[in-house]
């Protein structure tokens, strides 16, 4: 027999009801609120979903807005190499890496990133952000990649590899710096995004030229030979480890050796006799080769985001003008972009 209990019933002169203290639903587990002969209406506690739920005749349903957690890697695109006039360019930097799947690294070498919390029906927005575009002439600066996001959380495009007596560009990972007459700078990289280029300490001949930052470490510095790009980082938040935000390698003007790509998608950078540089990975966010005296140098790797949930949680619905792909691991919903710009909603 159901009982109310009360310390003073007293009447109030507005039409609704007020409660002095704070109104206590009989608490349940979710055994427990099975065993219940329950109808259309009934309102408990569930103490091990920690949620308040109502039965609609049939079966228990959360009340207010229904939330669940979505992991992600957010990877920018990369910058491309740089191109020198009569020297090197140097290599660009990796896209900014944001990770938050499995206590895995973002970029920088910091922790995870913290897990982002979606509401069904709901719209998010998804880019991809595409590689910097390849330059040549006879000297000229990388160009920076193109951010990627998911809703709030954004990861910004890699630096531009330096040119002929020109530090590298700053970004999610930073350019390498172009060969110099004296000690050059690499470019910046981003907190929990990624590391800087690589400096110039060796002036003058050979120029050698610094390589783009990594998400995993800094680019090498050009010190006789060029430096190579800064390694990315792996993980396996689609199932499988994978590399990817690795910087590109630097230009050589005279004999020796060039800088080779960072491991995760970085392109090499062009030898003597004027070398072309070589472009990055696609969907690595990976930064371009810088390229010798005029030649082109190498474009920088589009970047890529990569969602995860429980399958259980939500069904996602993919808007127009993006490009992805869905699979599944385990219990979890795996769902990859590798381009364009467009909306999902989940239900």
């Amino acid at each position: 027999m159901s009982e109310l209990k009360t310390n003073k019933i007293s009447t109030n002169d507005q039409n609704n009801v007020a409660i002095d203290n704070a109104l206590g639903l009989k608490s349940y587990t979710t055994t427990q609120r099975n065993a219940l002969t329950s109808v259309a209406g009934d309102m408990i506690y569930n103490t091990t979903d920690s949620k308040v739920q109502v039965y609609n005749g049939s079966a228990w349903e959360n009340t207010g807005a229904s939330s669940f957690n979505i992991d992600y890697l957010v990877i920018a695109g990369g910058g491309s190499g740089g191109t020198g006039g009569g020297t090197g360019g140097a290599g660009g930097g990796a896209g900014g890496y944001l990770n938050s799947y499995a206590s895995e690294n973002s970029g920088g070498a910091t922790s995870s990133a913290d897990t982002f919390s979606a509401f069904a029906g709901q719209t998010y927005k998804v880019a991809v952000g595409g590689g910097g575009a390849s330059v040549s002439g006879s000297t000229t600066q990388g160009n920076l990649g193109t951010n990627s996001n998911f809703d709030f959380i954004v990861s910004f495009g890699g630096g531009g590899g330096g040119k002929t007596f020109v530090q590298g560009t700053g970004g999610g990972s930073g350019g390498g710096a172009g060969a110099q007459n004296a000690a050059g700078l690499g470019g910046i990289g981003l907190p929990i995004q990624g590391f800087k280029g690589g400096d110039c300490t060796s002036a003058g001949s050979p120029y050698p030229t610094g390589g783009g930052g990594g998400a995993g470490a800094v680019g090498a510095n050009g010190s006789g030979a060029s430096g190579n790009g800064g390694v990315g980082l792996a993980s396996s938040i689609t199932g499988s480890s994978v590399t990817r935000g690795g910087g590109g390698g630097g230009a050589l003007y005279n004999a020796g050796t060039a800088g080779s790509g960072g491991t995760g998608g970085g392109g090499n950078g062009g030898t003597n006799a004027s070398s072309a540089g070589v472009a990055a990975t696609v969907n690595t966010g990976g930064g371009g080769g810088g390229a010798h005296s005029g030649a082109a140098s190498g474009a920088g790797g589009s970047g890529i985001v990569i969602l995860r949930y429980a399958t259980a949680d939500a069904t996602i619905t993919v808007g127009a003008g993006l490009t992805s792909s869905s699979a599944t691991d385990g219990s979890d919903t795996v769902v990859s972009f590798t381009a364009g710009t467009g909306t999902v909603s989940f239900a």
